[in-house]
């Protein structure tokens, strides 16, 4: 979850290195450092607990490196704490190296190089793969063929990038599991962990497979597979652009990514449905014989991917479809019985989540079926690993906390429901109904922003609060599991999710005047059993929330206030009631002080176990 930034340019790389590390700070932000080949071809290193801010202001603080070739990196904490002295690059004797991953052989290696003499200067287990590249170095290899050397014997999932004053105009880089890109320049090559660290400088890229090694000289850029053998990997050309990787006016990414759902749930259904009907083309080629096949689904995600998912088995269960949605970290750990002719859907905003990779290939292994993901990235490992691919087009997503692409994952998952329940018990006046709701929902997303300055009043009594229950029903229920995480991932607070029907069965004894409770109320079948449990609620002094549709009648009194919630056909609710949850959650934020963007302990893309 970490980033990295390397650069073999015509010019001084230290500000390229700084821009990409801004970029790249959504991965990791507990140290950050920079380390440069200076024009006496001397390795010079700068490092810094805490943030990109923090680095430059040592930077600032000192003698600035500058030099053509440099490689940065901004921590996400694994192995040893978030100090200056495990911060990355690590330096041995000329050679410098930034790892995003971990060593799972780490402690291994650490007491083999200790028996030879190799003294360890930080706690991290990515500096046992620094020593061990010295090492091969040591015994006359030159710098490519001593990262070969090594990466033989490191297991685990990561991505190296490496310099040595020894060869200054070379980088080398090499992907096991974690992502790399290679940035094309004019005589001028880039390594990224993301495209978006590097748009200010290209546009066009290699995405490095698993397994491969770039070795990058004097701006000329030679990729091999991990056999060994030379690859011509096709470049791709981002439609990534700097502005959009700004805040565009707003305080936080968050806000403006809540801000953006509309068109992003727009750009997600474009050329997607047409008239009454859904082309199922949009999933890829073959699709249709897959689909044909598909006698059950199982859905494989996390975090917040995985409440769209849960969310999404409802839908096809109402369809005829069979579905269950797992947290992929614990399918990738249990024992199975793979039904038959079995769709495995996976959900990843990056489609690099190493936990869904890895219960993809589980699900490969037991025989589960074709796979098809709803990712946000074309160029993911997800993506290559799966039959079919059905991007969200979300945008780039910058807030650790998820929001835009949850509710284009949603969007693709009804997308998804439509074209199954076609083959089960979908009738084409019904397509057309929910392909029609479809082309609404742009605007009633739009609709539902605007009860921000509502919600900002109601956050305020959040204050002096450190508890908090959710409650929602049917479909809802995944809806208030996601307003519970957001809450607890950006302001700290710690709260809960239930079915509100499991009140009596434990969560009501929690229930007092200092803690709040929210619930969403849809106009639906399951209305009149919410209104019992907000009621049982009600008796025990809680101070409720409620976002209803006003045809629910719920109305405010003492302890109980409502937000009315324009009508929505109940399919649809899910998607609406999501985004007063994300204002809540940002508003509460706010007022407590957090870092809204950069909540502490997590990062945006989970690459390592």
């Amino acid at each position: 979850m970490c980033g990295i930034v390397g650069a073999a340019a015509k010019r001084d790389v230290l500000p390229l290195l700084l821009a990409g590390l801004k970029r790249l700070e959504y991965r990791g932000y507990d140290s950050a450092g920079v380390a440069v080949i200076d024009k006496e071809q001397c390795l010079r290193r700068t490092r810094s607990a805490g943030r990109v801010a923090d680095l430059e202001r040592a930077l600032a603080g000192g003698d600035a490196p500058s030099g053509r070739t440099g490689i940065a990196h901004t921590r996400w904490a694994t192995h040893g704490p978030p100090t200056e002295i495990n911060a990355h690059p690590h330096v041995a004797g000329k050679i410098a190296l930034v790892c995003n991953g971990i060593i799972e052989n780490h402690e291994a290696l650490r007491a083999a190089h200790l028996d030879r003499g190799v003294k360890c200067a930080s706690e991290t287990d990515t500096e046992v793969a620094l020593n061990e590249i010295t090492l091969h170095a040591q015994n006359g290899l030159g710098l490519l063929e001593a990262v070969k050397a090594a990466l033989a014997s490191l297991e685990g999932a990561y991505a190296i990038c490496v310099i040595s004053a020894e060869q200054p105009n070379r980088l080398i880089a090499a992907r096991r599991g974690s992502p790399l890109v290679v940035g094309i320049g004019d005589g001028e090559a880039f390594i990224a962990s993301d495209m978006a660290a590097l748009v200010s400088v290209t546009r066009e890229f290699y995405v490095l497979e698993d397994g491969d090694i770039a070795d990058i000289n004097g701006g000329k850029i030679s990729i091999t597979d991990r056999a060994g053998r030379k690859q011509r990997r096709a470049p791709r050309t981002t439609s990534l652009s700097a502005g959009e990787m700004d805040k565009g006016g707003h305080r936080h990414y968050m806000l403006k990514e809540i801000y953006q759902q509309g068109a992003a749930i727009a750009s997600t259904l474009e050329g997607r449905i047409t008239g009454s009907r859904l082309l199922e083309e949009c999933f890829g080629a073959g699709a249709g014989e897959i689909f044909d096949r598909a006698k059950s689904v199982r859905i494989l995600a996390c975090g917040t991917s995985y409440h769209a998912g849960l969310a999404a088995s409802y839908w096809l269960e109402r369809r005829g479809v069979p579905c269950r949605a797992e947290i992929a970290s614990e399918f990738r750990s249990r024992p199975h019985a793979a039904p038959g002719d079995c769709l495995v859907v996976t959900l990843s905003q990056s489609g690099e989540t190493i936990d869904t990779l890895a219960a993809l290939q589980v699900a490969r292994e037991h025989g589960f079926g074709p796979a098809l993901t709803i990712c946000n990235s074309p160029d993911s490992a997800l993506v290559r690993e799966s039959d079919l691919a059905l991007l969200t087009h979300a945008g780039p997503e910058i807030g650790v906390a998820s929001t835009k692409a949850f509710t284009t994952q949603l969007v693709a998952l009804r997308l998804l429901a439509i074209a199954l329940g076609r083959r089960f018990n979908l009738a084409e006046d019904e397509e057309a109904r929910l392909v029609r709701e479809l082309r609404e929902l742009p605007a009633k997303v739009e609709k539902a922003i605007q009860l921000e300055p509502v919600i900002a009043e109601i956050a305020r009594r959040f204050a002096d609060k450190h508890h908090a229950l959710f409650l929602g029903r049917g479909a809802h229920y995944p809806i208030a599991l996601e307003g519970a995480l957001k809450l607890k991932e950006i302001s700290y607070i710690h709260a809960e999710a239930y079915p509100a029907g499991e009140l009596k069965h434990g969560p009501l004894a929690l229930v007092d005047a200092d803690m709040p409770v929210i619930s969403v109320a849809p106009n639906n079948r399951l209305l009149a059993k919410l209104k019992s449990n907000i009621e049982e609620v009600r008796a025990r002094g809680a101070k409720l929330i409620v976002f209803a549709d006003p045809a629910s009648e719920i109305r405010s009194q003492d302890n109980l206030e409502v937000v009315d919630i324009a009508p929505v056909d109940n399919s649809l609710a899910p998607i609406i009631y999501t985004i007063p949850l994300q204002l809540l959650a940002y508003h509460v934020a706010l007022i407590k002080g957090t870092d809204v963007d950069k909540p502490r302990n997590l990062a945006k893309s989970v690459t390592v176990e």
